[in-house]
């Protein structure tokens, strides 16, 4: 199992930071830099900047939103990310949620795996470097009845195949994502549901298109917080504040992709709690809401031992790249935070 880390979103304050973050990541050996966008800043820049500062580790988006771009325009971010980084980077896309969607972009969301399947089939074709040319629902190139024929990208990707991943949480679009794409970007694992909520669904995928799990890349984002056994309780308020938002805030009140997840893990009734709160503006009223065992279980806290043994649940549930989110109040906290990672998966037996 390999390691990643995930920046997160540039412009919250730690910008200089994140950059040491990723310098410090490349320097331990990590595989991966994820950078994510949703209405700040943009992930294609924040990857152009770490790549230029950084040899080895790869950079790749998690994710690019689908509503933000044409997939043409995917298709020549990526290439050029590619060709720039010396065929470091990772394109990582997802439909994003309905109030980003319709309120920022002004796209309406609607059939989102449709939707993906053809802008999937749009980006991989361009990138071939074929003369482009598609009809689909969502999609026709070029436009009938007009000027437009079919163009040929002209940058030349550094590798003929750049891995291609999609953000997935429910059930159908897992299984999707392990027909159409190369990985699976996931949020809130829970290792002893992970079987469950999300590697069934891409296995059935996988099979799908009379493939194996074997070379799919299952990685999901789990925040860090190192410290005591005896401090878990204490690291895992830490992350409240984070799990509301997503569980009670994060789209509307029908269509909660995160609330969802947490009740497929068993939490229906708390999963519920915490949305009446948060939508309510009770916003402490939900963080406090959050059962404690649904935080442990969907991040990693304690000490070097403990995050080890997690990893190794993590490893033997199928996940191929932990990508690790450290918490900390300064630079150097985070950075140990790294440091003890890389130990905990040799502790683990996993490096």
């Amino acid at each position: 199992m390999q390691l990643g880390i995930n920046l997160g979103y540039w412009g919250a304050g730690m910008d200089a930071d994140n950059l040491a973050v990723a310098k410090e990541a490349d320097k331990l050996g990590y595989a991966v830099c994820w950078a994510a966008e949703a209405y700040g800043s943009d992930a294609a820049t924040v990857l152009s900047w770490v790549a230029a500062q950084t040899e080895r580790i790869d950079v790749g988006s998690a994710i690019f939103q689908i509503p933000a771009r044409q997939p043409a325009m995917t298709a020549m971010t990526a290439a050029t990310l590619d060709s720039l980084s010396g065929g470091r980077f990772r394109l990582g896309i997802g439909v994003s949620g309905p109030q980003v969607s319709e309120g920022w972009y002004g796209v309406k969301f609607d059939k989102p795996l449709a939707r993906t399947r053809e802008y999937v089939e749009i980006v991989r074709k361009a990138m071939t470097r074929e003369r482009l040319s598609y009809e689909g629902e969502h999609w026709t190139l070029p436009l009938p009845g007009g000027p437009g024929k079919p163009i040929k990208l002209t940058v030349h990707p550094q590798r003929e195949h750049i891995p291609l991943y999609v953000a997935a949480i429910g059930p159908k679009n897992l299984e999707q994502t392990g027909e159409i794409a190369d990985g699976a970007l996931l949020i809130f694992p829970a290792a002893e549901h992970l079987e469950d909520t999300a590697i069934r669904h891409l296995r059935a995928g996988r099979e799908k298109a009379g493939k194996t799990m074997d070379g799919f890349d299952v990685v999901p984002t789990v925040p860090l917080a190192v410290g005591e056994d005896t401090q878990v309780d204490a690291l895992a308020d830490m992350f409240r504040p984070y799990t509301a938002l997503y569980v009670g805030g994060m789209g509307s009140r029908k269509q909660n992709f995160y609330n969802q997840l947490a009740q497929r893990m068993g939490y229906e009734k708390e999963a519920a709690e915490i949305q009446d709160k948060y939508l309510a503006g009770d916003k402490e009223g939900a963080a406090a809401a959050v059962p404690r065992q649904l935080i442990d279980s969907t991040t990693l806290l304690g000490s070097v031992d403990r995050i080890a043994d997690r990893m190794q649940a993590y490893a033997a549930a199928g996940v191929t790249t932990l990508t690790l989110a450290p918490a900390g109040f300064t630079l150097d906290e985070r950075l140990a935070s790294l440091r003890a990672g890389t130990q905990a998966l040799e502790r683990a037996g996993l490096a």
